[in-house]
């Protein structure tokens, strides 16, 4: 048997958010658009031709949702600031409705008895720096510094706990290579200096947030997987290292001073052309903590017909193996050894599982959600960080993506990750069966 008081009472269990996803109110008390606003109000980018316009009508709801957090006995809540909602137009101009609500949202958590979590950047920059050039522009560090700036400055007072970026190789990637994401863009014209701009970002973010309180628990975070070979021939396993630099190493040995991987990833030699004199020391920061955020591995082989990597990932529903609506592979271990992975590195002090959930189809029965197998991954992935702590890696918390049901980025409306159901026609909210077994949990009830 397993009982959250097994991770001892310094660990944080807690639940994880984004502005984009549950906010709504887009345009009004004086908020300015962000690349999502613009991406996701365009017809064919979204599934279903969603957008998060209205979301989870947090912004009007919070008092009713920070409710649910307190009877969930949820201690920690892990939520991100809109950018565009304080700086309309990603800098000069403060509005001070977005300033309001910030503080409203933090005094109300703290007057619940529930710890805010702050992520200063998850993916909505202000459509107006995306016309400058966004991530590609070098500028962007000094219109982030000021934003960080403010925010440190409006809301330190109250809040502690600090995550500058969340998942860099994803907004970089889906959205300035991919173009799955927004704003859109393709290429490694785009991605490359999207990498440098977002990695010193990352550190001087933290460099802000120590300045102003070295008290500060200040971390980043990091979309990660177990990568792992289709065969055990030498071409695989060299496309293995390949996808590993690119998913799990590119923005976190730069911060610990160990330079991009470009040993093991031959195209990032591109990024040397946006270099300037400093810059390898401007990358590094020594943050308190590591933000893991792990939900499956992926397999991956040799391909002559993938460019730059020569290397694609198989999809979980082509193996034979569980996964989620996400067409994410079930796989409990992977967070083990992406703990372990994280923990093998010196310059880690800690590391924070800031996200791990997952989709299913959800099954309503007399009002009751059943939801059965979100409670039984969470369950499991919870086991294999209690085995990875009890190894002695520095793990010293977990929150669950996420909250309430949301808006799923490019996917829209149909991935349901929430640990409470919300009626996207009524904005009713119910807690699922996961949401009440979570609950039990953290009242120290057998897992």
């Amino acid at each position: 048997m397993l009982y959250s008081s097994d991770f001892g009472d310094n660990f944080h269990w807690g639940v994880s958010t984004a502005a984009y996803q549950i906010e709504g109110g887009y345009n009004v008390d004086g908020k300015g658009s962000s690349i999502w606003d613009v991406f996701a109000n365009t017809r064919g980018k979204i599934a279903g031709n969603a957008n998060g316009n209205v979301a989870c009508d947090f912004y009007n709801r919070y008092k009713e949702d920070i409710q649910l957090l307190s009877y969930l006995n949820i201690p920690n809540f892990r939520f991100s600031i809109s950018w565009s909602r304080i700086f309309p137009n990603g800098t000069g101009f403060i509005n001070q409705n977005g300033l309001d609500f910030y503080d409203r949202l933090i005094d109300q958590l703290l007057e619940n008895g529930i710890t805010p979590w702050i992520t200063l950047y998850h993916w909505d920059l202000p459509a107006a720096l995306e016309k400058k050039g966004g991530w590609t522009n070098r500028d962007v560090i000094g219109w982030f510094s000021e934003y960080v700036d403010l925010c440190a400055r409006k809301f330190g007072d109250r809040v502690i706990n600090w995550m500058v970026l969340n998942e860099p190789m994803v907004f970089t990637g889906a959205g300035y290579f991919l173009g799955i994401h927004a704003p859109g863009r393709k290429g490694l014209k785009n991605f490359i200096p999207a990498i440098h701009h977002a990695s010193l970002c990352q550190a001087q973010g933290g460099r802000i947030l120590k300045s102003y309180n070295s008290d500060f628990n200040v971390g980043t975070t990091f979309s990660c997987s177990l990568v792992e070979p289709l065969t055990n021939t030498e071409k695989d396993r060299l496309a293995v290292i390949k996808v590993d630099a690119l998913l799990n190493r590119l923005f976190l040995e730069p911060a610990i001073g160990m330079g991009y991987p470009i040993k093991d990833l031959k195209l990032l030699e591109r990024i040397y052309n946006y270099f300037k004199p400093s810059d390898e020391h401007l990358l590094m920061f020594d943050f308190d903590f590591i933000g893991i955020q792990n939900y499956t591995r992926e397999i991956v082989s040799h391909s002559y017909f993938v460019p730059l990597i020569n290397s694609k990932i198989i999809k979980a529903n082509k193996r034979n193996v569980p996964y989620t609506t996400m067409n994410w592979e079930v796989y409990p271990a992977s967070i083990y050894h992406m703990i372990k992975k994280y923990d093998a590195y010196d310059q880690v002090r800690k590391i924070v599982i800031t996200e791990n959930g997952a989709a299913f189809h959800d099954t309503i029965i007399d009002g009751t959600i059943e939801d059965t197998k979100r409670q039984q991954f969470i369950s499991e992935y919870i086991k294999e960080v209690y085995n990875a702590k009890k190894e002695g890696a520095k793990v010293d918390g977990y929150f669950v993506w996420t909250f309430t049901d949301n808006f799923e980025w490019a996917e829209g409306y149909n991935p349901r990750f929430g640990l409470v159901h919300v009626d996207f026609a009524t904005q009713k909210r119910t807690i699922k069966k996961s949401g009440m077994w979570y609950k039990a949990f953290l009242n120290n009830l057998q897992l």
